[in-house]
């Protein structure tokens, strides 16, 4: 009887510290905290962009939930978004550092940083990328290469069922990786296979509740076995295999003619040599290769993956595609970004597979460096700000029915393609995605060029409703085609 009056008056006790804590920082409002979980216990493990959506809904533009004892602040819809990312870009650029981020990437690289450092590795990765043609010609000759070998191994299938995942993930990695470190892999190359499958298990941690628990009670956990200690031996022999990879550089470069972005990378290095407080050294090329090659990897591949199980689920809407294909390219002709305009429909239906896949919901965390007034509250330094990007492609105010798959809604009644600014795919602002205009020449021509030589259907017996894998990222269940040449 006592210990359960104990327990009680520590309940109320907590509850009172927590509200108290909140009305004196003045954060915006949201659900009531538990003592020690806080709210944790109300998160979808399996889909925690639905529970974001419903407190959204509930509470307003901006909300605040508990991660144990620590606040974290939820910006959700649009023009919350906008105002936020666009409207005060230099107050929300910090990134937070949760511990597991931490833990793999040691505050450095372009990604999990904060600072002059994230400040000079993002102005020298965009420089560098740029001189090695992103954004270029010579960018899509690498992209429309790797379609074609994509476009080969389809081929090879002859019309039987097969898992498209592991070719169409080994075709993104292989144009970053022959951008970032100057050569490609063999798609079904084994230790090739076993990286991507090594990111693939490490994304899916992200969207767990593992992920959640350990941020929040690390200092425990760390001590503890546990999945979590399997995402950190991936991450470490990533990092041992980018560190191979420069080792070799090192061996066989040329400064004078940097080929690729690790030779550029080392050549700064070189010059940076005498100044103590360089932010160009070997830890830092490692943890930026690191963040470029996950993130020029599952992302893009996965809504590519996305976009071929669509065709699967609306054959009328694939008919289209091919038909528009068809009477602008031809069968022959290699597409181009150029032809992007001349293919309004198609482009369309690539914007619409982006909206409705909604790859990053939650986007990556950002953190307050300092006191941060938005809307009226205050958001206090050190405090976590989940920047909802999936609350700002399912915006009603933007979005008619955003439940449905739709790519009529990025046409004008002439059939000319219409741009849409909630379609807040990569983000926005100082944190935005310095590899979207990559992004978006791999999906345009790999689908468009799967699509100009293949009818993708179900195998026999197959079908269905849409599934999704739980994870960090959206991305469809595996699921198996059959690739019909088209003659």
């Amino acid at each position: 009887m006592l210990s359960t009056i104990l327990l009680g008056f520590l309940v109320i006790l907590g509850l009172y510290i927590l509200t108290t804590w909140r009305k004196k920082h003045n954060l915006p409002p949201g659900p009531t905290p538990w003592p020690i979980i806080g709210n944790l216990h109300q998160i979808d493990k399996l889909a925690p962009y639905n529970t974001l959506t419903q407190l959204g809904e509930k509470y307003g533009c901006v909300y605040t939930i508990y991660f144990g004892w620590k606040p974290v602040v939820v910006l959700y819809g649009y023009d919350t978004l906008k105002d936020a990312l666009l409207g005060q870009a230099d107050d929300f650029s910090g990134r937070a550092i949760v511990p597991v981020f931490e833990r793999i990437a040691k505050r450095k690289g372009l990604v999990f940083s904060n600072g002059p450092h994230w400040q000079q590795q993002r102005r020298f990765s965009l420089a560098t990328l740029r001189t090695l043609g992103m954004g270029k010609r010579s960018i899509e000759e690498r992209v429309r290469e790797e379609a074609g070998f994509l476009t080969e191994f389809f081929q090879k299938k002859n019309g039987e069922p097969f898992n498209p995942a592991p070719a169409v993930t080994a075709a993104v990695s292989n144009v970053i990786c022959s951008t970032v470190f100057g050569d490609r892999y063999d798609t079904e190359d084994k230790t090739f296979q076993q990286l991507l499958r090594m990111i693939n298990e490490n994304l899916t941690f992200l969207g767990k509740r593992g992920f959640q628990l350990y941020n929040t009670y690390s200092s425990i956990l760390k001590w503890l076995p546990g999945e979590h200690n399997k995402i950190f031996q991936n991450a470490a022999m990533l990092q041992k295999f980018l560190e191979g990879l420069i080792e070799n550089h090192k061996q066989t470069r040329d400064p004078n003619c940097p080929r690729d972005f690790v030779v550029a990378f080392l050549s700064k290095i070189d010059e940076e040599a005498g100044n103590p407080d360089s932010h160009f050294t070997k830890d830092s090329l490692i943890l930026t290769t690191f963040n470029l090659f996950i993130a020029g990897t599952e992302t893009t591949a996965s809504t590519i993956r996305w976009a071929l199980r669509f065709m699967l689920l609306y054959p009328e809407i694939q008919s289209k595609v091919q038909d528009e294909i068809d009477s602008v390219l031809g069968s022959e002709k290699c597409p181009s970004l150029e032809d992007r305009v001349r293919l309004p429909y198609t482009d369309a239906v690539l914007h619409e597979v982006q909206r409705f896949a909604s790859i990053v919901p939650n986007g990556l965390p950002h953190a307050a460096l300092t006191d941060i007034s938005f809307k009226g509250y205050t958001i206090p330094e050190g405090t976590q700000i989940i920047t909802f990007l999936h609350s700002a492609l399912n915006d009603k105010k933007y979005f008619n029915k955003p439940e449905l798959f739709n790519p009529d809604r990025f046409l004008d009644e002439n059939g000319k393609f219409v741009k849409n600014e909630a379609l807040l795919t990569f983000g926005a602002g100082k944190r935005s995605c310095i590899g979207e205009g990559l992004a978006k020449t791999e999906i345009f021509i790999f689908f468009v060029n799967l699509l100009q030589k293949f009818t993708l259907v179900y195998p026999p017996g197959e079908g269905g409703s849409l599934e999704l894998s739980g994870g960090g990222t959206r991305a469809p269940k595996p699921y198996k085609l059959c690739a019909e040449l088209r003659v």
